[in-house]
């Protein structure tokens, strides 16, 4: 996909990208590719690559309108999808929680680039995160970090009451959907819509977005290694 192609997908699911915000997605792009040369930050490399399955991909959700207010991002990686989400819709206050030293490095070298505010680096776990920010966010997300059932408690304890998590899926979301409903029940959230659409290059993306109806026991998240060994 090129950046024209961008700019007419985008428009096609009611989202403008402005020059300035073209402008700031290709430094993005080229800091990217730079970086990954020197710490493994993705496996796509290809800038046409990177505009669909990083860039358009992670614009997608956006086009739900359910996406607002003060939003983390778990397990953010080279930035997908929080750091997109701040480049093209400003108003967002961003958290970017990424556990790896030098993830984090590089996710506030584009920050400092694109002169970014309201948008913060943390380098903590997540279930370490929400012993201080415990229901503090309007909108949770996570991509390619974990199964459903276990990213949903690394993830929804963050939300406030009536908050969104986003968990951004492919072909196998509804999948995961299914087999994650007694946590969600648990966390307290339920499942309120699903985005169901696809690549240009095919690839099917499942986007989930639960609504969370009631306060997270205290008692989660648990551990990771527990999280992992005995999912909910």
């Amino acid at each position: 996909m090129s950046i024209e192609e961008l700019i007419q997908n985008c428009r096609n699911i009611g989202i403008d990208l402005d020059g300035e915000t073209v402008g700031k997605l290709e430094t993005y792009m080229n800091l990217l590719i730079e970086w990954n040369e020197k710490i493994n930050l993705t496996a796509i490399k290809e800038p046409e690559e990177i505009i669909e399955k990083h860039f358009y991909d992670c614009i997608l959700p956006l086009s739900s309108g359910l996406i607002n207010g003060r939003c983390a991002d778990v397990g953010s990686g080279a930035g997908f999808p929080g750091l997109v989400w701040k480049i093209v819709k400003p108003e967002l206050e961003m958290v970017l929680i990424e556990p790896t030293g030098k993830r984090c490095t590089f996710l506030n070298t584009v920050i400092r680039e694109l002169g970014l505010n309201g948008i913060s680096v943390v380098n903590q776990r997540s279930e370490d995160y929400v012993r201080k920010e415990r229901g503090a966010f309007d909108t949770v997300t996570a991509r390619a970090v974990a199964n459903l059932p276990v990213l949903a408690e690394l993830c929804v304890p963050l939300v406030r009451k009536n908050g969104i998590f986003a968990a951004m899926k492919g072909s196998a979301g509804e999948d995961e959907a299914s087999k994650a409903v007694h946590a969600m029940n648990i966390l307290g959230a339920s499942l309120e819509t699903v985005q169901k659409t696809s690549l240009p290059s095919s690839d099917e993306r499942v986007n989930l977005f639960y609504r969370k109806s009631a306060d997270t026991p205290p008692e989660y998240p648990r551990n990771y290694g527990r999280i992992k060994k005995q999912p909910l």
